[in-house]
Order: structure tokens, then sequence, then C-alpha cells
């Protein structure tokens, strides 16, 4: 590579459909008045309506956003030519997605289930159904990462031989009052994201070491997660997640270290940083051939944006434009696999020091 690194030329964007088709959503959550929706304004993506069960909260974000509450499921799932945005709890996958029209397109709250039988479920009714269903691992869109992908592809980085995820921040719970009382909380409902990712840069690991805990001052399943996938004896892949740093902000921390054999990455992903307000993200790229580091003007952020081309992809892969639909339920059945197996570690004892004799 004889070229000189230029930040600004790498990719960061997913290209918009030509013709979009209209959105209607499951579920009145703050993720959709906080993400989706704002997405889909700033992209121009138009918005039908909204469904939840809970009728005053679907009426008062649909009158925030100027859409329709629809007054059942049924009503919802009936809107011709639509793409569904389910952003439920995982227990109501399966029973939105057998109320939709066969073959219908689908965009899938993640996690893909509660468990990996509930994924199963949700793959033999997308399959039986003909759906064109994804599931809504946005954070493979974020503008950092499509732009550090785009990197890795350009040989930038060389061969990726680490990847470290460090997180020490204060997480509001609380604002997912569904979340209390599930058994699988922290891998399930919030570090799946970066174990899709890692699966998409480096592939399925061979296997996981992992560990995953509650915190003594508060009544949530986990919320503390150590984790090592195994991908053999050149590639090195660690988490460490503690959602229970709330100590104020100097030392929290929320990213990403990817090394490779001659050029680094560095990511914060800042919105969990004083989420949901967040900080800017960042990427910070050493090149090879460079002699320093070299920040990213970065065009968006997680949220938002990821969102944008979560949406995009999957309206483009409807309507021919694209080829591949990413984070199909076929690909996000594997994510769904290697939590399980995160959670089966988790369950296992370790092994055991020698006594001494």
């Amino acid at each position: 590579m004889t070229e000189r690194f230029d930040p600004a030329a790498l990719v960061q964007e997913w290209p918009l459909p030509s013709a979009p088709r209209p959105i209607v959503t499951f579920g009145a959550g703050s993720i959709v008045g906080d993400a989706h929706f704002p997405a889909y304004r700033k992209a121009g993506l138009p918005v039908a309506g909204l469904y939840d069960p809970d009728r005053a909260k679907a009426e008062k974000l649909a009158s925030e956003w100027g859409v329709k509450a629809f007054s059942s499921a049924e009503e919802a799932a009936a809107v011709p030519g639509a793409v569904f945005d389910l952003a439920t709890p995982p227990k109501v996958h399966a029973d939105i997605l057998r109320l939709l029209p066969e073959g219908a397109a689908a965009l899938i709250q993640k996690p893909m289930g509660s468990d990996l039988d509930a994924a199963t479920e949700i793959l033999e009714i997308c399959r039986g159904r003909h759906l064109k269903a994804a599931v809504n691992f946005q954070l493979r869109f974020a503008p950092m990462m499509l732009a550090v992908k785009d990197a890795i592809a350009k040989g930038w980085l060389g061969d990726v031989v680490d990847f470290d995820a460090w997180l020490a921040l204060a997480t509001p719970w609380e604002l997912w009052a569904f979340l209390k009382g599930l058994p699988r909380i922290e891998i399930t409902m919030h570090s799946i994201h970066y174990l899709d990712l890692i699966r998409e840069i480096l592939g399925d690991p061979e296997g996981v070491h992992a560990k995953s805990l509650g915190h003594p001052n508060h009544e949530m399943a986990q919320t503390r997660t150590s984790a090592i996938l195994d991908y053999g004896d050149t590639v090195r892949c660690a988490l460490s997640i503690n959602h229970d740093h709330k100590f104020g902000r100097r030392h929290q921390a929320c990213e990403f270290r990817i090394c490779g054999t001659e050029g680094a990455a560095y990511l914060q992903l800042g919105v969990n940083l004083d989420y949901p307000r967040g900080e800017p993200d960042i990427l910070e790229i050493f090149p090879k051939g460079g002699d320093d580091w070299v920040t990213v003007p970065l065009r968006g952020a997680w949220f938002p944006d990821a969102f944008v081309g979560r949406m995009a992809n999957l309206q483009r892969f409807v309507s021919g434009e694209d080829a591949e639909l990413v984070s199909s339920v076929e690909d996000a059945w594997n994510t769904m696999a290697l939590v399980e197996a995160a959670y089966a570690s988790s369950a296992s004892p370790a092994t055991p020091l020698a006594r001494k004799p």
C-alpha cells in the first residue's frame, strides 16, 4: 500500500432506498422516541403509525411525532406494503411475526427472543411465512463502525489480531421497566451488540469463556460481564463490562481497541456515557505505514444514525437494491447461539485450583 491514509474517504453511511416504504412500528418505548423515529425523520423514511397495547403511551408518542396510533395489532399489521419495525420486548416477537402478512419485511428488535429456543422459534416462523426479516443489530451500521470496517477491508490495520471492549459506566436500567425480573439481562440486552459486531469482524469463535453477574446494590439479574472469545492461537478477544461504575464521569469508559498486525483503531461509543443524551462518538486510527494516530471526522453517531442504515438496508434488500440482508434472522441466530454459550459458560464451574498436598 503506497497511498496516503485519508480518513475522510472511509465509508460512513448506508445508501437510502430509492422508493422508501411506509414503516409501521410495534412498541412505544423510549427507544422508539430516542432513536427509531429521530432516525427515520432525519432520513426522510415515512412512518405510517405505531401500535402499543398501552393505548395512552401509544397516543402520546404518536402525537409527539405526528403519526397514527393504531387501535390494534391487527390494524397495524394490515398496512399494505409496509415494513414492520418490532421495537418490542423479546417475549412478544413471535406473536407479532405471526400476525404479519406472508412475505412481509420485518425488523426485529434485539435480542432475537429471550433465549436460543425462542430464537429458533422466531427463525422457523420467518422461514415458514417467507418473511424478509432482520434483527436490529444496528451497531453494525454506526458511522464509526462502517468506517473502521472499511479501514480493515482496505488493509489499513493489516490482519486483526486483538479486539478489546472495555465498559465502566453507569447505565440507567430503570428506563426499561420490562427488564426487571428477567433472568437474563446484561449479555442478552446489551453486550449482545458487541458480540454481534465481533462476529461480523472476526467471524464465529470456536467457543467462549464468560462470567455474568449482578450487583449487591440493585435487583437486576446481571449488569457485569467478563468474557473471552476463543479464536485460536492468533486472535485475542476480550470484553470487560461494568454497568455499575457510579463514581462520577472521570474514570468511566465505553471503548473498543481493535489492533491489527500493521495498524490499530480506537473507538468511543459515546451514547452509553450519560445515556440517552450521550457524548460524541470517537474513532481514531493508527494506519499501516503511519507514525501517529489520525482522528476520523465522523458524519453522525450510533444514535440515531445507525438506525437509518439498519432500516435502509432492509428496505433496499426488499426492493432488490441490496443483494445482502445484513443481520438476517439466519445470521442473527448465530449471535444468539454465542449469547447462549456465554450464559452456559457463566453457569459452569471454573477450572479449580490444585490443592496443596
